[in-house]
C-alpha cells in the first residue's frame, strides 16, 4: 500500500521531471504500535498532563484524527500504555517465582521488580505516577496488590508449615511487596548500590527481620547479578 508519493530532485537534471519516491504505508497494527511507543516515551518524560495529542501526532508524522481513530484520544492511549506495563511487570514477577526455598523465592521476586525497573524504566516511571484517568485499567497500588496475591499463597504455605496463622499471610504479603516496590521507586533514580546488592539487602530485612539482620547479607540462589 502507498502512503504518499514524494519527489526527489537532488540528482535530477533541470530539464527532467523530478523522480517520484514511493513510501510504504504502515498497516493499522504498525501505526497503533508506533503511537503506543511514542506515547509511552512522552508520558514517561512529561506525564499525562504535560503530553498533548498534537505532540504525539507530530512525532508520529500523522494528523490528530489518526490518534483519535486508534485510541479515541489521549486518555485511551494512556490507558492502553498503563495496562501493557502492568501486565508486563506482573508477568515478570509471576514467572520468576520458580524456586522451592522461600528465601530464594523472595530473591527472585526482588530481582524481577528490579529487572523491570532497569529494562523498562519508562514503563515504571508511568506506573508510579498517580493515574489521572478514573476509567484506566489500574494503578500502581492495584498492581502491587495483584503481585502480593501471588506471594500470599507462598507465605500461607510457609506459615502453616511453621505453625503460624496462615490467615496473616495477606498482611505479610502486602508488607513485603510494598517494601520492595517502594525501594524500587527510590532505586529508579539513584541506581546505587548495584541491583544484586539491593536485592540482597531487601531479602535480608524480609527474611531475618530487624532483630536477626546479617551484617553482610548474601544471596543463596544461583543468580548473583
Amino acid at each position: 500500500m502507498i502512503d504518499a508519493v514524494a519527489t526527489d530532485s537532488s540528482s535530477t537534471p533541470s530539464n527532467e521531471k523530478p523522480r517520484r519516491v514511493r513510501r510504504t504505508r504502515m498497516t493499522g497494527a504498525e501505526r497503533r504500535q508506533q503511537l503506543l511507543e511514542i506515547g509511552r516515551t512522552l508520558f514517561a518524560a512529561k506525564g499525562f498532563e504535560g503530553t498533548s495529542v498534537e505532540e504525539i501526532a507530530a512525532k508520529a508524522g500523522v494528523s490528530k484524527p489518526v490518534v483519535y481513530e486508534h485510541f479515541g484520544g489521549k486518555e485511551g492511549l494512556y490507558a492502553v500504555v498503563v495496562d501493557r506495563e502492568m501486565r508486563r511487570l506482573l508477568d515478570m514477577v509471576t514467572s520468576s517465582l520458580t524456586a522451592g526455598h522461600p528465601r530464594e523465592l523472595c530473591e527472585q521476586a526482588a530481582f524481577a521488580l528490579l529487572d523491570y525497573i532497569e529494562e523498562y524504566t519508562d514503563g515504571f516511571r508511568i506506573l508510579v505516577r498517580d493515574s489521572p484517568i478514573p476509567q484506566s485499567t489500574g494503578t500502581f497500588a492495584s498492581l502491587i496488590s495483584d503481585i502480593a496475591t501471588q506471594v500470599e499463597d507462598i507465605l500461607g504455605r510457609e506459615f502453616k508449615s511453621r505453625g503460624f496463622d496462615p490467615k496473616l499471610a495477606p498482611l505479610y504479603a502486602q508488607a513485603l511487596v510494598g517494601m520492595v516496590a517502594l525501594t524500587g521507586q527510590w532505586w529508579l533514580d539513584v541506581r546505587r548500590p548495584k541491583k544484586a546488592e539491593v536485592a540482597a539487602h531487601l531479602v535480608n530485612l524480609a527474611w531475618h527481620g530487624l532483630d536477626g539482620l546479617e551484617a553482610k547479607p548474601h544471596l543463596i540462589g544461583r543468580r548473583k547479578a
